[in-house]
């Protein structure tokens, strides 16, 4: 292997680096609890009463209608809310049978947050969106290409708000430098590399 095709390589595991190291414990958080998460479909808490076991959820998963169930309260809203302010329904709720109850609601799993990966790479499919993604960790994630892979004609499908969006990726120009177009994953992304 020559010089230059050492550095390339060497490069290339640079930048995979860095880009996995660039995702702080602050990323993470917007993720895992925090008010800017908003619960979706599919997502599992843990809700816990203090000193209160009867009114402790250890593990409940927001159903398709969005709605959670919950000792002696029935259904709840849950999608859309952040867990804070899912807390302070749970708490106004909970005020009629206990007083002043301490609540904490944790989001275990967030299932609703998912991207997809098709064609050209060594491991399609679903994955969990846990944290703030980028197009080449994703590759990273699935395995990277198959040899086949064009690498310049990559297509991201994304769809939220009535509006529909494709967008092309071409890795090459990421790879020279150009981390602008190495774009933040989005729930229900889908990338297809052909």
């Amino acid at each position: 292997m020559s010089i230059k095709q050492q550095l390339k390589y060497l490069i290339i595991v640079l930048f995979f680096l860095a880009c996995f190291m660039n995702t702080s414990n602050a990323d993470q958080d917007s993720y895992s609890g925090s008010s800017l998460y908003k619960i979706g479909i599919g997502d599992i808490l843990s809700i816990t009463t203090w000193k209160e076991p009867d009114f402790t959820v250890e593990s409940v998963r927001v159903r398709s209608d969005g709605k959670i169930t919950f000792p002696l309260l029935d259904d709840i809203q849950a999608e859309g809310l952040s867990t804070m302010i899912l807390k302070k329904a749970v708490q106004k709720k909970l005020s009629v049978y206990v007083e002043s109850p301490n609540v904490t609601v944790t989001l275990i799993n967030p299932m609703s947050r998912r991207f997809y990966i098709l064609g050209e790479i060594l491991r399609t499919g679903e994955y969990p969106l846990t944290k703030k993604l980028t197009v080449m960790q994703a590759f990273a994630l699935a395995g990277g290409f198959t040899e086949w892979a064009d690498k310049n004609k990559i297509l991201l499908y994304r769809r939220g708000d009535n509006m529909e969006e494709t967008i092309i990726i071409r890795y090459k120009d990421i790879i020279k430098g150009d981390f602008s177009k190495d774009i933040q994953l989005q729930p229900d992304d889908t990338i297809i590399v052909p």
